[in-house]
């Protein structure tokens, strides 16, 4: 990282901390799409934002400068940080009252950085990036096209640390100007992020999406290999929206904040009970991780037009006349995801037939979709005892019997992996809760999760439970 860039103070500041800063890669046209994204979703915002960026060069912002023309008429303050290039300043944008430029000296770091930081009480967002340098590209060398361009960085929806940054940034600016930075502040301290709500971050997790897929159909590059990385970078980032989002509902939910992580750590473990092979664990990883999207995505978007034949052709055993579950429409756009929205739909199903959204009974409930269930269920059970005064045991104990005694709801069989993995915790077994790296999403995906096939090239790297 550059060295007094804004990126690598935030580094810094989070290097020690218990949740370090996972940086990705990010192609140009990714960011673009990103951005473009975030920004005109506060075209839907009345909350009057404060807008800081970084573009580094006025030609940047020169490309992007009637965009903002728009965006300032609902933004509190605007905030441009760029070298400044030929005309620039000149733009009618940069004459609005609420618009203000901030021409950096050519050698400052943040000049090779690319911001967008949007505060607001209901609206947070930001991205964060540097340029690669040339040595950073390797034997490859420079890319040939600009939106090859690689940049190295973060984007969030996280309040505290989009107001974290946002406080870095006006930091910098004072060095060049005192009296907006003063001005600024007083707009970031009159602000107060809070959480959104699953409507308000659906909405614009949709619009992520919808930017993101389009960008894939208008990729053009020379090579397949190419194309393939870029399609590959904007895919990472649409997984990255989902889980973006489903972080911050677990952080909402102050009463079991932790229910999507231990939600994974149990299930993988159910999984490696029953040899479940690796790509089917992996799978069932990302349904874990997402499952509490389920009652969501209720905006309208481009997105779910046409789901109803995907969803048949993708899930052939819900009936024709299975609902669909505004939830998860917006992953059965997506090829690699369509398994995993298939397993979150059917996690209300029963064993006994009794269940929603299609009314499957025993084996036609997709196996992971059953597990789900049942882990969701132990996990929130063992949850709501933990301000008991009970001993670890007798919660672990009693959340068992709780499950067991809904034999119409889960699998018998299913039940019987549960309690071997309730006997593999009372001799000690410790289930490690690990945050996903949500900044490279790709790892949770392969080609294996488009297809039903039960050849796996892959090891099972966790071991089997000793009971």
């Amino acid at each position: 990282m550059l060295e007094g860039s804004i990126l690598q103070q935030l580094e810094i500041a989070h290097r020690h901390s218990k949740r370090p800063i996972r940086f990705g890669v990010y192609y140009k046209n990714t960011l673009v799409a990103l951005c473009h994204a975030l920004e005109d979703h506060i075209l839907n915002d009345v909350t009057s934002p404060l807008v800081i960026t970084a573009f580094e060069r006025g030609k940047w912002y020169l490309q992007e400068a009637e965009r903002y023309a728009d965006i300032a008429k609902k933004s509190r303050q605007i905030a441009i940080m760029a070298a400044p290039d030929t005309g620039w300043a000149e733009h009618s944008t940069s004459q609005l009252p609420n618009v203000n430029l901030v021409a950096l000296d050519p050698a400052d770091p943040v000049a090779q950085e690319w911001h967008l930081i949007i505060l607001s009480p209901k609206y947070t967002a930001m991205v964060i990036c540097q340029e690669l340098s040339a040595a950073d590209y390797g034997s490859s060398g420079l890319p040939g096209s600009d939106l090859e361009r690689k940049f190295y960085g973060l984007w969030t929806f996280e309040p505290e640390l989009v107001k974290e940054t946002a406080t870095l940034a006006i930091a910098h600016i004072q060095r060049y100007n005192p009296q907006l930075a003063a001005k600024l502040t007083a707009d970031q301290k009159a602000i107060q992020p809070s959480l959104a709500t699953p409507e308000e971050l659906s909405a614009v997790v949709s619009r992520v999406v919808d930017y993101l897929q389009t960008e894939q159909v208008n990729i053009s590059v020379p090579t397949t290999i190419r194309h393939q990385a870029l399609d590959n970078n904007l895919v990472s980032n649409e997984i990255q929206a989902f889980l973006r989002m489903a972080q911050i509902i677990d952080a909402a939910d102050i009463t079991n904040p932790m229910a999507a992580a231990e939600v994974v750590a149990l299930a993988e473990t159910m999984g490696q009970l029953l040899d479940l092979p690796a790509w089917q664990i992996k799978r069932l990883r990302l349904a874990g991780l997402l499952h509490r999207i389920e009652p969501l995505q209720r905006v309208e978007s481009v997105l779910t037009s046409g789901i109803t034949t995907s969803y048949q052709e993708d899930a052939p055993s819900c009936p024709l006349t299975c609902p669909l579950v505004p939830g998860v429409q917006v992953l059965r756009t997506m090829p690699r995801l369509r398994a995993v929205a298939q397993i979150i739909t059917h996690q209300s199903e029963w064993w006994d037939g009794t269940g929603e959204p299609a009314g499957l009974a025993g084996d036609q409930i997709p196996l992971e979709s059953r597990i789900l269930a049942l882990i969701v269920e132990f996990q929130w059970r063992v949850h709501q005892k933990q301000s008991s005064q009970l001993s670890r045991e007798e919660i672990i104990n009693q959340a068992l019997e709780e499950c067991r005694q809904q034999s119409r709801r889960f699998d018998p069989k299913l039940i019987d992996a549960l309690t071997l993995l309730v006997m593999g915790l009372q001799q000690g077994l410790e289930l490690p809760i690990i945050t996903p790296k949500v900044s490279t999403g790709m790892w949770l995906l392969d080609s294996r999760l488009e297809s039903e096939t039960k050849n796996s090239v892959e090891t099972n790297q966790n071991s089997h439970i000793n009971s």
